[in-house]
């Protein structure tokens, strides 16, 4: 079992979110696709779009690094509050912010800023988290996965997916890359490389009072990834300018009354 490559600096990727709400205990990811019959869409689990942008030279006032995550009509389910709206999620240097758009809820602002900690992954990510043959088998071997459960002191408390850890208030993160390297879709002269999978993540789970965004298990699986820089003008240039000092701060694990 050998990690995936380390040397991809700059990259744009475009993904799959499936938000599985019933079943996730007997049909965990990865998938190799849509998640697997008996499982049905709308009843068992939804379907939306999106999109990750890296460029680990980014350099700037606040640090170095910058990757951009949007999410198309259903935000990062990972707040106790409806994600029925667009969103995105940019880190650069050691700042985070969060995005929203015309659909977004009332009381959201455009921008806020969602952590003054939360830098962009290291390209060398996955060499901290653990390699899990029970989940690379689930598709045959065809990826390698790795990931793992932490319990609610962040502390590590299971590796691979199954069983599920949602009602020991578990939190899981989990990554798959393709078994065999391929060229890339881009650069042809770069050499073959293992290409990302998925990411699959918990998410929020079933609130009685927030009926979404009910998301206990999701996986991101990506449709195409690309060896090429992002287009700041597109992406987080319009952040650059911005002094965190002077933006709100999110509220969106507690949001305002009303």
């Amino acid at each position: 079992m050998n990690q995936p490559t380390r040397s991809i600096r700059r990259t744009v990727s475009h993904w799959v979110m499936y938000r599985v709400f019933n079943h996730f205990k007997d049909y965990p990811p990865p998938y190799d696709g849509k998640p697997p019959a008996p499982l049905e869409e709308g009843k068992d689990y939804q379907t939306t779009w999106g999109a990750s942008y890296y460029d680990s030279t980014w350099m700037g006032p606040i640090g170095n690094g910058a990757m951009e995550e949007d999410y198309e009509k259903a935000c990062l389910p990972i707040f106790p509050i409806p994600n029925n709206y667009s969103c995105s999620v940019i880190s650069l240097g050691s700042i985070a912010f969060f995005l929203t758009y015309d659909d977004r809820p009332a009381w959201m602002p455009p921008v806020c800023l969602f952590s003054p900690r939360n830098p962009p992954p290291p390209r060398d990510f996955v060499k901290h988290l653990p390699y899990s043959a029970a989940d690379s088998r689930r598709l045959g071997n065809r990826v390698q996965a790795y990931g793992f459960w932490t319990n609610a002191d962040g502390k590590p408390m299971q590796r691979g997916v199954s069983p599920d850890q949602t009602a020991a208030k578990g939190v899981m993160s989990g990554y798959a890359f393709d078994s065999q390297s391929t060229p890339g879709s881009v650069d042809h002269r770069a050499a073959p490389y293992r290409h990302p999978h998925s990411f699959y993540f918990s998410g929020m789970p079933y609130l009685p009072q927030v009926p979404l965004p009910n998301a206990p298990i999701i996986s991101q699986n990506y449709t195409d990834f690309a060896m090429i820089k992002p287009d700041p003008s597109t992406t987080w240039a319009k952040l650059e300018a911005l002094d965190p000092r002077n933006l709100p701060k999110c509220q969106l694990f507690k949001p305002p009354m009303g």
